[in-house]
């Protein structure tokens, strides 16, 4: 994005890219299937997803959805050089040799050779070192095309980069209006770490909230589409979830979304250590 107030030009959705620090580019807007279920559900939301023009789909193995994801995708006739899958290795799954195997398992359940991100989901005490040794060989191998972390705070990003060979390139964290999470973000940017957030309408909230619902009058857009127009100001990664088809094109049209300087720093203004999900701050 370039410019105080965003996007000059309406850009379609998939054209939106961060490029990450190995220089593989990641949409910037992607559909989260978090709690989506798994079977008819999740890949017939994944499939009007991508007839939408979303490009960037954010699975994990403990969402359980992982082999419709995959089916969705292949399915949908797209070439698979324009198709972005995220997943996650899950907590029990740390240490090494089980990370490996945990990867193969998701490999095989998507259904593709390589994996365009793979993520640590949780900060995982005593363990989280190892797994990151095996993240490092499956990067190296070409089995991922990129290799990053979620829920790390900055101690946590501080500790693996001290015995890294390889540093992140994703960090996924919670932010939104109301979570803000500046000291990570700012962190991250001064080591080249892209920030994806999940969580970017905090669970609904921001349609609830009337400075928002007033910032969006202003700009002629949904209180959603004001939150993650917000997000893609500040160079975030978004990841809204919807199974609803107008939702989900309501979301992807935030990228048409022109907020001005004032209204950034009324959103800016919002932080209110809001946490609507998993709360990584304490964690070992």
């Amino acid at each position: 994005m370039t410019g105080e107030t965003g996007p000059q030009t309406a850009p379609e959705a998939h054209s939106l890219t961060a490029k990450l620090a190995n220089g593989v580019a990641m949409p910037r807007v992607g559909l989260g299937v978090y709690l989506v279920p798994p079977g008819r559900k999740a890949r017939e939301a994944v499939a009007a997803a991508l007839k939408l023009g979303y490009r960037h789909i954010d699975t994990a193995r403990l969402y359980g959805n992982e082999a419709d994801v995959g089916q969705a995708l292949r399915d949908s006739g797209l070439p698979r050089d324009e198709l972005f899958v995220t997943t996650k290795l899950w907590n029990a799954d740390h240490g090494f040799e089980r990370t490996l195997a945990a990867f193969d398992e998701s490999r095989a359940a998507l259904g593709f050779e390589t994996v365009d991100l793979f993520l640590l989901h949780w900060p995982v005490p005593r363990l989280r070192k190892d797994s990151w040794r095996a993240l490092e060989r499956l990067y190296d191998e070409g089995r991922v095309r990129a290799i990053g972390v979620s829920n790390f705070m900055v101690r946590h990003l501080e500790e693996l980069l001290a015995g890294a060979r390889i540093a992140p390139m994703v960090n996924q964290i919670e932010v939104h209006p109301f979570f803000q999470q500046r000291e990570v973000r700012a962190w991250c940017a001064k080591h080249n770490i892209a920030v994806a957030a999940y969580s970017p309408l905090a669970k609904g909230d921001v349609a609830r909230d009337p400075t928002i619902r007033k910032v969006a009058v202003e700009a002629g857009a949904t209180p959603a589409q004001v939150a993650l127009a917000w997000g893609l100001h500040h160079d975030l990664i978004v990841l809204p979830k919807s199974v609803r088809l107008e939702r989900q094109r309501e979301n992807l049209a935030a990228t048409k979304i022109r907020l001005t300087p004032a209204q950034i720093a009324t959103l800016d203004g919002l932080d209110r250590g809001q946490v609507t999900d998993w709360d990584p701050r304490e964690a070992p």
